[in-house]
């Protein structure tokens, strides 16, 4: 992962772009979110609070737009042969996560959701979230604050990882990376 991480930044980075801008549009991915953001301030060497707040706000951008639109879009791109697979591939990947959670209460489908996007592992984040939130019916007005919730305590997971392990790392063993 990290490596995809560091050719997309200096991918970017070759058209001039500046790292914290680098850093905000790795964040805007699905999959790579605000996990991949960190990892890559923490390469370039970027400081963390800052780092953070522009990682977060890269991540949480799209979530709004995804939980309102995205049946209409999945909606719209089966229309179309080339789209429809894709449609379907993640309304079915949405619908397994929703299933998961379908006999809980509603404060535990919210529970649910939180964990799922706070935990950095592959395949959860705000992203998936919102499109897990969307086949619960979850409204806006709660499903954007936990998605939200969730992606700030990724970001302190990730800060931690990409951040304080290694300057730890760097103390106790005299090395770093």
């Amino acid at each position: 992962m990290s490596d995809i991480i560091n050719s997309l930044a200096d991918a970017i980075r070759s058209l001039g772009v500046p790292d914290y801008l680098v850093i905000f549009i790795i964040s805007l991915f699905p999959i790579l979110e605000l996990r991949g953001g960190l990892v890559a301030a923490a390469v370039l060497k970027l400081k963390l609070i800052p780092s953070f707040i522009v990682c977060f706000v890269g991540n949480i951008l799209p979530i709004p737009f995804i939980l309102a639109f995205i049946q209409k879009i999945f909606a719209w791109m089966k229309k179309f042969k080339p789209t429809e697979k894709i449609a379907l591939y993640f309304e079915k990947k949405g619908e397994k996560n929703a299933k998961e959670a379908e006999s809980k209460s509603f404060l535990g489908k919210l529970l649910f959701l939180y964990l799922f996007v706070a935990i950095p592992l592959p395949g959860t984040g705000g992203w998936t979230g919102a499109l897990v939130a969307s086949f619960m019916n979850i409204k806006l007005k709660y499903s954007i604050p936990i998605i939200f919730a969730g992606v700030f305590t990724a970001g302190i997971i990730m800060s931690v990882i990409c951040y304080v392990l290694p300057e730890l790392a760097a103390q106790w063993f005299g090395f770093s990376f």
